[in-house]
């Protein structure tokens, strides 16, 4: 798995995950909310399937030279 997640990517996908999966446990929102176990990986991983389908890539590539 190569990083196709950026810093800042990172950084909110991993606010919405806990943000979400909070709200489903206070029961703020319904069960659904549980789906931010999702960003919140995606952001812990700096990986995210659906960016390598669809080619795209929020990290910074480091230049050689």
């Amino acid at each position: 798995m190569k990083s196709n997640v950026g810093s800042i990517d990172k950084i909110l996908r991993i606010i919405v995950g806990i943000a979400l999966i909070a709200l489903a446990a206070t029961g703020k929102i319904g069960v659904w909310g549980y789906i931010g176990v999702i960003p919140l990986l995606t952001g812990l991983f700096n990986f995210c399937p659906a960016y390598s389908i669809l080619g795209v890539n929020t990290c910074k590539v480091k230049q050689h030279g």
